[in-house]
Formats: C-alpha cells, sequence, structure tokens
C-alpha cells in the first residue's frame, strides 16, 4: 500500500486525544465579540469533541495522527 496523504487543512483544525477521540476549536470566536456575553466567550476557549458521527470521515483526513 502507498502512503496516505494527510489532508492539511484537517491536520491543522483536528487532534486526537490519548482515548483517540478528536479534539475541535468552536465556531464563532473570531469577530463580533462585543455581542457576546462574557460567559458565553469563556466556554467558547474550550476544544470541543467531533461527533461519533463524523469521527470516521475525520479520521481518514489525518491517518497519522
Amino acid at each position: 500500500m502507498p502512503k496516505l496523504k494527510t489532508k492539511r487543512g484537517a491536520a491543522k483544525r483536528f487532534q486526537v486525544t490519548k482515548r483517540g477521540k478528536i479534539k475541535r476549536g468552536k465556531a464563532g470566536t473570531s469577530h463580533i465579540l462585543t455581542k457576546k456575553s462574557p460567559k458565553r466567550k469563556r466556554k467558547l476557549r474550550k476544544p470541543g469533541l467531533i461527533d461519533k458521527s463524523d469521527e470516521k470521515i475525520i479520521k481518514k483526513l489525518i491517518p497519522y495522527k
């Protein structure tokens, strides 16, 4: 089997945890922050996890992570 190429955009956006789950950054942190409450902005800092149904697709994009 030939080596697989990693999708670089996906590699920059996702990280795999020790248990094999995939971490992602949350959306809505880049602009128009004045309308958002401090509590909401604070919660957006923490990483989220990819849904189980999307994990298989993302793991194909980042095969060696």
